[in-house]
This record gives structure tokens, sequence and C-alpha cells, in this order.
């Protein structure tokens, strides 16, 4: 899962943050009143199930396991909904979003040792054919390494939404730029410049159970034109979009998704097929956005 601070949230002075580390990424949890005891222990063991599932970066993990041998395997509940819309992305992208470039990620220096150094000519990408999904077990035709950081990330956050929202009415989860606002008022966040982090380039008005997932080429960078937003058709980084940000009503998964759906598809595809709205920032400088997108663009 990759790390992606996109967005700067203003937050008012009576909210009690309680901010901590997870899979590798800053997160910030605004409530009302302080996160009772119990509901903070119900989150962090529920982060460290979906951790110890869906890593790449964890010896531990099922996806370890998965990455060694073909077989069949068990996978938690969540795993329908998840691997179920990486499908739809991977159809609307023409395959250049696809779980199954983990490897290539690796081999590009995106490993489990963060060496951010490239070891070898990458793999290509293992076709979508290598794995079958039914009834949460998955049938994997030969070693596969996912890697779920295009919507995975986001797909937490909802989890760990459901559990504080069962406490409290009035919240916001922010996982680095993955972020959930179950607050009772619109929230204002800044977009920030994915090239000058003193700037933004708008601003965002989330309403309440919506979500505004954020990413962009410059976080997770190395080397020479490498960085973790991979075209899993060419097995590259892409170099055209920049940074995304997009808003979906009442599910981070689909935000985070999308916004990694943008860097490769044509916007109108996109609107077409799935309900959100959208800000993208080519590296010419051009921005794109959606009609109706909430909140105001700067450029």
């Amino acid at each position: 899962m990759t790390r992606s601070t996109r967005s700067r949230p203003k937050r008012a002075p009576d909210v009690h943050a309680w901010g901590f580390e997870a899979i590798g990424t800053a997160w910030q949890i605004d409530t009302r009143e302080p996160v009772a005891p119990d509901v903070r222990t119900a989150v962090l063991d529920r982060i460290e199930e979906f951790d110890r599932a869906w890593s790449r970066f964890r010896p531990d993990s099922l996806v370890t396991q998965m990455s060694e041998r073909a077989g069949t395997w068990t996978l938690p509940d969540e795993a329908s909904q998840l691997l179920g819309f990486y499908a739809e992305l991977h159809d609307v992208s023409d395959g250049a979003v696809n779980p199954l470039i983990g490897r290539t990620l690796s081999d590009l220096g995106y490993d489990a040792d963060y060496s951010l150094v490239a070891s070898v000519e990458p793999a290509g990408v293992p076709p979508w054919s290598s794995i079958e999904l039914s009834e949460g077990v998955l049938t994997t035709t030969r070693p596969v390494l996912l890697d779920v950081g295009a919507a995975g990330k986001g797909l937490l956050v909802d989890l760990v939404a459901g559990i504080v929202g069962r406490e409290t009415h009035q919240f916001t989860v922010d996982a680095s730029g993955d972020l959930y606002h179950g607050g009772a008022t619109p929230l204002r966040i800044a977009l920030e410049h994915p090239l000058d982090p003193t700037r933004a380039i708008g601003i965002a008005e989330i309403d309440p159970e919506d979500a505004l997932c954020a990413s962009a080429t410059n976080r997770r960078a190395w080397g020479d034109g490498l960085h973790h937003v991979v075209d899993a058709r060419t097995g590259r980084p892409t170099d055209d979009v920049i940074a995304t940000w997009v808003v979906v009503p009442q599910s981070c998964m689909r935000a985070d998704g999308l916004a990694t759906a943008h860097f490769f598809t044509d916007p109108v595809a996109l609107m077409e097929r799935f309900q959100h709205q959208f800000v993208r920032m080519h590296a010419d400088g051009r921005v794109q956005w959606s009609p109706d997108f909430p909140g105001e663009i700067f450029t």
C-alpha cells in the first residue's frame, strides 16, 4: 500500500485528533469526543487483520504466501468486494489497472525491503486469467504477487470508518490522502500541488458520507522516472498524468481505485461507468476536472 498526502483538511479547533502510524503511512481520526479505548483497540485490530492478509511488505502475509506457489487460497470476507472492483477497473482501463502488478513493482525497486533500487528488468505482469475468485476462494495458476494499493487502502479506510461510525456520527478518517468524512457539515480540503507542497491547485468541499482520495507520482518516487503508479500493460511508470483527486459518495475504496484509473483512462469512459467527480493534473501543467466537482480549481 502506498502513501499519498495529496489533500490537507482544514479542521475545527474543537476536534479531537487521534493520530497513529499503520500500513506504512500516517493516519488521523478526528472526532468531537476522544475515541474510546475499546474503539481504538477495534480499529488497530482491524488494520492488523487487513494488513496480515493483503500486505506484500510483510513475510507472514497471505499475499506473500501466494507469491511463493500456485494454489487455492481462502481470502478474507472483503476479498469479493475488493477484487470485484479491481475486475471493473481492469476492464475500463484496458488492463492498465491490475492487482497482479506486485512483482513488477518489486523488480523496479518498490519491494518488501523498500530498497528503491531497480534490481532486474521487470517481469511482465501476469494476465487476469492467472487468478479466479469464487465464493471467497482464490485459485492461482502460477505464483502471483498481489498489490492492492490502488484500492486497498481506501477499502481499509471504509472498514475503519464503519467501526468509528458505530460510536459517533461526527468523524473524519484520513489515511494520508485517502479520506472518509462522516461529519455533520462539509469539510474544506486544499488540493496540494504535486510539484510544490506549499501551494494548492484548488479546494474541495466534501459532504458528509463522501470520500476523497488523491494520488501523485512524486510520492514513492525514486531513480530516473521511477514511481509507484505503474501501467500494467507496459510494466513502466506512467509519465502523462502526475496527480489525481476523486470524490465518491460513501466509498473510499472506489475513490481510491478511480484515483489510480484516472492516470491511464479517458475521463469520459470513467464518468460514464462510475459515479464520481475528479480533478487530474498532467505533466505539462494542464488540469482537467469534472463539471460538477465540489469545490474550486484555481488554475
